[in-house]
């Protein structure tokens, strides 16, 4: 008989959570054929994915951060400075990433999540879609998350 009798925790421990993580990637494993396949090769792991645009003095212009997973390009930053906003500097930095993506690390897809004061319409006219909606995501805001096929 299984003790219905638990102490339950709300303390930060990096041990523990580290062992989490181990434990539900081992369950995730055995549950799935796809990610399965994927341990031990190449693929398992995240490869990052960084393109910069300096200006003409070495500044920062604007940048992207994402990675590459799973066939899958994930954008995680884009930004651009203020002054350089409008030049179409954000959709060059974009394809960049995407192709790069798609030529160097065999994604077929990409994904990222932005909210409603920031881009999603900007995204929508790089040919991304809308695919979940997060209203009050945090209280206020709606976030989007969006995601492109990547075709040569």
């Amino acid at each position: 008989m299984v003790s219905r009798m638990f102490r339950l925790e709300t303390e930060v421990d990096r041990e523990r959570r580290d062992l989490l993580r181990r434990r539900l990637r081992d369950a995730n494993t055995r549950a799935s054929p796809v990610l399965r396949s994927l341990r031990g090769t190449s693929g398992e792991r995240e490869v990052p994915l960084h393109v910069w645009a300096l200006d003409g003095t070495g500044a920062l212009a604007g940048g992207l951060v994402g990675h590459a997973w799973a066939t899958w390009l994930h954008v995680t930053y884009l930004w651009v400075d203020e002054r350089h906003r409008g030049a179409g500097l954000g959709a060059r930095l974009l394809a960049r990433a995407e192709r790069a993506a798609r030529d160097d690390h065999g994604c077929r897809s990409a994904r990222l999540e932005t909210w409603d004061f920031q881009a999603p319409g900007f995204y929508e006219k790089q040919g991304y879609e809308v695919v979940c909606v997060i209203p009050g995501y945090p209280p206020g805001i709606t976030e989007y998350t969006l995601t492109k096929r990547l075709t040569r």
